[in-house]
């Protein structure tokens, strides 16, 4: 690949894998994921990039106690460099067109709750088509931090990521819903939840996927304007935990609209308010830039589509 500098000047022909190298570095901010990403060695991935330096004639990155800053000069160079780049990923694949090479699994990440009901299902026919998933749960920040090191080529987060070393699109808005079982909510009555506020909720249980609450104290500052303060009766580590123990009968929660539904409609569940103003939250379909994983593309519009779907 022959590259000019900004002033124009023919610089040669500069090493593609090289090239490769350092656009890994540039996107990811830091050797050591682009080293995972590519999979090679740190120091081969060190080494790439002083060489490709020492042939341009300047440092690319600046050094720092942890990753790296890209110079003026490797901006430029990314600039120019990516769009020719991700379109010979694109046609290479992953596999580096090797047809019988096994298929690179995709590797999706998200909340266990958002790939059960959401992720799953719109990408299970892609199995048939020769796709490969491999699933993974866990925190926002791990995910969004997994992704930029390499370790998932998608993830699913409420989290929008800054920065320019991912690629966010909104996917879908989701409703908060203060939930309970029929027995529960003829105790509460909705009436006088509606007349009191919180303070009718003060005798009855909680339920929660963590001790300090966030759906629940989101919910509470939102629709009612104060600090909820109260110890959960149940925490379940996962949202679909929390549902089953809400419809047994253990309590009253928040859950996203979309996990609840179901029970909404059958009356495992009833709805204790419905508020003018919900809590919203937006979830967001993240990727490194550039082409990625074959079937990135595939997967993320299966997602979209499902998203816009009534």
């Amino acid at each position: 690949m022959t590259y000019r500098d900004s002033n124009g000047s023919v610089a040669g022909s500069l090493d593609l894998q090289q090239l490769r190298t350092f656009l890994a570095v540039h996107r990811s901010g830091s050797f050591t994921a682009a080293a995972q990403l590519l999979r090679l060695s740190q120091p081969t991935v060190t080494t790439q990039i002083r060489s490709l330096e020492r042939r341009l004639g300047h440092e690319l990155f600046d050094r720092l106690p942890r990753g790296v800053a890209p110079t003026a000069e490797a901006n430029d160079l990314a600039a120019r460099i990516a769009e020719p780049l991700d379109a010979l990923e694109a046609v290479a694949g992953e596999n580096g067109g090797d047809a019988a090479s096994p298929p690179v699994p995709l590797r999706l990440a998200g909340p266990a709750e958002a790939l059960h009901c959401l992720v799953l299902p719109a990408l299970a026919p892609l199995v048939e088509e020769g796709v490969r998933l491999r699933a993974r749960t866990g925190p926002a920040d791990d995910l969004l931090d997994g992704l930029r090191s390499g370790r998932h080529d998608l993830v699913l987060s409420t989290v929008r990521p800054r920065g320019r070393t991912l690629v966010a699109d909104p996917l879908a808005d989701t409703e908060s819903v203060l939930v309970a079982s029929p027995g529960w909510a003829r105790r509460i009555h909705r009436e006088r939840l509606g007349r009191q506020g919180s303070s009718a909720l003060c005798a009855t249980p909680l339920v929660a996927y963590d001790d300090d609450l966030p759906l629940l104290r989101r919910y509470w500052r939102h629709v009612f304007g104060v600090r909820l303060t109260c110890t959960p009766a149940v925490t379940v580590p996962d949202l679909r935990g929390v549902l089953a123990a809400v419809v047994g009968g253990a309590g009253v929660t928040v859950l996203p609209r979309y996990l609840c539904q179901s029970a909404l409609e059958d009356g495992r569940l009833v709805t204790l308010l419905d508020p003018a103003d919900p809590p919203v939250d937006t979830a967001y379909l993240v990727r490194r830039p550039g082409a990625g994983h074959p079937h990135l593309e595939k997967a993320w519009k299966r997602l979209t589509e499902a998203a816009a779907r009534p």
